[in-house]
């Protein structure tokens, strides 16, 4: 097997996203990988259209915001090299323009069962990372509610 140098993990701090950075840090701390962890501020979401004038409904600092919520994230094992990296654009593009320019070995990302008209018009992000990635994809879905 060959052992992967740079490992992207794209993060939207959902419960799914969690789950595929805690696997990207166990495969990291394995191969001595070197991980990129990665948000994308989207340039379509929490913007609406009234009246034909844009209007933005989240807070004027909320890429700050996101971007500490993305430095809080650290690997368990200290030893683990880190970097965060956070931009902005539409996910699956930003997503894999970083698989490029950072030439990662391998992508860990969470998946998420969009459904119905939604998912048949445009496709989830994973879903188009996967079909135009430059590299290996490693989807991590989230566990089921644990059943009492």
């Amino acid at each position: 097997m060959v052992p992967f140098q740079k490992i992207l993990c794209p993060t939207d701090f959902s419960d799914c996203a969690l789950q595929a950075f805690h696997l990207a840090c166990s495969l990291a701390r394995f191969h001595g990988a070197r991980l990129i962890l990665a948000h994308v501020v989207d340039v379509e979401y929490g913007t609406h259209s009234y009246g034909g004038m844009l209007v933005e409904v989240r807070s004027p600092n909320y890429p700050e915001q996101q971007f500490a919520k993305l430095k809080a994230l650290l690997p368990p094992d200290p030893e683990v090299p880190v970097e965060h990296i956070q931009v902005e654009g539409r996910p699956a593009e930003a997503i894999l323009q970083l698989a490029k320019e950072t030439h990662c070995d391998l992508l860990v990302m969470g998946t998420h069962g969009l459904t119905g008209l939604q998912r048949l018009l445009l496709g989830s992000v994973t879903e188009q990372v996967l079909r135009q990635a430059p590299c290996p994809v490693l989807t991590v879905r989230a566990s089921p509610p644990a059943q009492q």
